[in-house]
């Protein structure tokens, strides 16, 4: 490198301290020292005479009022009112013509601005945009809070700027297309679809308790034959399960074929359990018959068979217990917190364990109206055909209860809705840059969407993505909040008595 060359960019450089310096430092030697740089590097400079100088750049002047104040080794620190370093020296101020707005389109030929940490990149390379009038200062957080001047809230958080022109009178928040591309803002319209948040829970298959029949005796009887019927068997209605004689009976028999008290004695036959067709028999044949034929009063499969050849069987004895199966029940205990979306009538998917791949569609007929006070569980129950008999009863299950409504419902994102505890907000995409906090009331949930029964409507589109952001970098908590005006501003004698708010 030559002497020239050398010369020339340690002068530069060291113009650029000196003024860097000169920056964050009030009453310092700035202009001693530039002279004596001139002076000591001008000999170096190719046609310098001895004695000479040579000109620096000059910074220019800073307009404006104030608007914050930054650390003066232009660290990414900032405050709202004059403060000092840990080292005691005082915070630069910034004034309007130097600030950079970071919402507002990158101009073409400057670099893009992404945030504080930039700032003095971005005023190196930005141009300036002239002094802008602060109207008044809002709330960090969002609340209804403003102020005239400079502040800070009770966490120590400064309150934001807002300049003339940005305010906001429609309750709408605005946001320059850079910021809305930067911060990857998503949306996506509201429509209308089917809602349904099934409720999982397993299940115990069981037998449908009005399709069980007892054989029961009612009088004493003795066995003559038992019909080769056993257990597990099915039966249909009428067949034969065995015959008996019983002295009682073949009375109540006699009595009715002789006509005395002819309506009381048929009672007295069907009181004793005879089968209709034994009585019709003997009213037709008009004879007593010496043993009777008991017969199965349904189709069903034989569950109990308490009855031998020979054997005595007193009155009160189960002799057959038979059970229909082309029903069965599902009970199922779903959790109390799931109680609420469960209603009769409502449709069930059942899966067997025994059939993992195989699908069974019943229906909830019937919620019991206690809960389990160990589990904190509501049992209910549905209802099953099981024309094949595949379903036994005693085996588990896992039930899967629709929920919802069967007509399409106003449903956006779950990730549109931001929930603040006291109400549920969306924002609207209007377009250009601008979106509406639009409050809205929530109904059912289901496949990752959320029903909205007031607030908007089909075909309006939602932000889905980047909303918190929106929130948290705009107005919007503002706008909820209905921001009011500022208060009259003080006045500068005021403002310099200390008698500002």
């Amino acid at each position: 490198m030559s002497r020239s060359a050398w010369a020339a960019g340690t002068l530069a450089a060291l113009a650029a301290g000196i003024l860097g310096y000169g920056a964050g430092h009030e009453g310092n030697p700035v202009p001693a020292l530039l002279r004596q740089a001139r002076t000591e590097f001008a000999h170096w400079l190719p046609g310098a005479r001895p004695g000479s100088s040579v000109p620096l750049p000059v910074s220019t002047k800073a307009t404006g009022p104030v608007v914050y104040y930054q650390d003066p080794d232009g660290r990414p620190s900032y405050a709202s009112e004059p403060t000092r370093t840990a080292d005691g020296r005082d915070y630069r101020a910034v004034r309007a013509s130097e600030d950079v707005r970071f919402d507002e389109p990158d101009e073409p030929g400057t670099m893009p601005n992404a945030g504080h940490g930039d700032m003095s990149m971005a005023q190196a390379t930005a141009p300036a945009t002239g002094a802008r009038k602060v109207r008044f200062y809002r709330n960090p957080m969002g609340l209804p809070d403003t102020s005239p001047v400079p502040k800070k809230d009770s966490m120590g958080m400064d309150y934001l700027p807002v300049y003339e022109g940005e305010d906001i009178d429609d309750g709408t928040v605005a946001l320059s297309p850079g910021k809305v591309q930067r911060t990857g803002v998503r949306t996506a319209a509201a429509e209308r679809r089917v809602l349904s948040r099934p409720v999982r829970a397993p299940g115990t298959i069981e037998e449908d308790e009005r399709r069980i029949s007892v054989i029961a005796m009612r009088t004493d009887a003795f066995i003559e034959k038992v019909e080769a019927v056993t257990t597990g068997d099915h039966v249909h209605k009428g067949q034969p399960l065995m015959r008996l004689f019983s002295p009682e009976m073949n009375a109540a028999a006699a009595q009715y074929l002789t006509g005395i008290g002819y309506e009381g004695a048929r009672r007295r036959l069907e009181n004793l359990g005879i089968p209709p067709e034994v009585i019709d028999e003997v009213e037709r044949t008009r004879k007593v018959p010496s043993t009777i034929t008991w017969s199965a009063p349904r189709d069903g499969v034989v569950v109990e068979r308490n009855v031998s050849e020979g054997m005595r069987a007193k009155s009160g004895d189960t002799l057959f217990k038979l059970v229909d199966h082309s029903r069965v029940w599902v009970l199922v205990d779903v959790p109390e917190r799931d109680l609420a979306s469960v209603a009769e009538g409502q449709a069930a998917i059942v899966r067997a364990r025994t059939f993992p791949d195989r699908a069974f569609t019943g229906t909830v007929t019937r919620i019991y109206p206690h809960l389990a006070m160990g589990t904190r569980t509501a049992r209910l129950r549905i209802e099953l055909p099981n024309p094949n008999g595949d379903l036994r009863p005693g085996m588990y299950a896992d039930v899967e209860i629709a929920t919802g409504n069967a007509r399409p419902v106003v449903s956006v994102p779950d990730d549109a809705v931001i929930d603040t505890g006291v109400r549920q907000v969306v924002l609207l995409d209007r377009g250009e840059g601008r979106f509406e906090p639009r409050q809205v009331r929530l109904g059912t949930r289901g496949d990752g969407y959320v029903e909205v029964r007031d607030g908007i409507a089909a075909g309006d589109r939602v932000v889905t993505s980047a909303n918190f952001l929106i929130d948290a970098e705009s107005n919007l908590k503002a706008a909820l909040q209905g921001l009011s005006e500022p208060k009259a501003d003080p006045g500068p004698q005021a403002a310099a008595d200390g008698r500002a708010p």
